[in-house]
């Protein structure tokens, strides 16, 4: 199937069939394609918690208002935001390039002073907000990507942040919970899935200037 194909075929599941699991490479799949995902400057100020334990799912679906799809689906993607963009972070990124690349420290001072810049005038209220923005944009490659591989996931943003916040430990790692995504497989009376998917006519939904 073309992209478009697997996009109409894709579906915000209600309704998992856990005894389908995903597999190890699936799963490796997804990772590579988060891990590809675009954010401003290419800093990807968040981190993903992947929970497949079984009792830290169950804790976490009752601060989910006990959505069935949090212990039911194969994996619970949780992206958490960082919650401290220091001048620090900002500098390690630049190195981060330095490495990669394999090109002198210095010949990135303009870029590191741009980030730095971008960093120090804004309040650690506007960067978790900003930092938010961008984990729904890999949550988005994370949408795309399982539609590609054939894998069911529903984004949810129904919790209590700061109840995952509190069981899966993320405020002393520095992060605050953004928005989560199950994935899996859905189960064949799953009858969400089996509705011809809604949207917004091109004609309204798009404006051409």
């Amino acid at each position: 199937m073309s992209l478009i194909e697997k996009l109409q075929w894709r579906s915000a599941v209600k309704k998992f069939d856990t005894a389908k699991k995903i597999t190890a490479a699936q799963l490796d799949g997804l990772l590579s394609a988060v891990q590809l995902a675009p954010s401003s400057y290419g800093l990807q100020s968040y981190k993903i918690i992947v929970v497949q334990d079984a009792e830290t799912k169950a804790k976490l679906r009752a601060a989910g208002y006990d959505q069935p799809q949090i212990t039911d689906s194969s994996a619970l993607f949780v992206f958490a935001s960082l919650t401290t963009l220091d001048e620090d972070f900002g500098k390690k990124f630049i190195d981060l390039i330095a490495s990669t690349r394999n090109v002198a420290r210095e010949t990135l001072q303009g870029y590191e002073q741009v980030i730095l810049g971008t960093l120090s005038s804004r309040t650690d209220e506007q960067k978790v907000a900003w930092s938010h923005r961008q984990a729904y944009i890999a949550l988005g490659v994370l949408l795309s990507a399982a539609a590609e591989l054939g894998v069911d996931a529903a984004p949810m943003e129904g919790f209590d942040a700061e109840k995952f916040d509190e069981i899966l430990g993320l405020k002393e790692k520095g992060l605050t919970a953004s928005v989560i995504a199950a994935v899996g497989f859905r189960a064949d009376d799953d009858h969400y899935s089996q509705m011809i998917k809604v949207r917004r006519p091109k004609e309204e939904l798009f404006i051409h200037v």
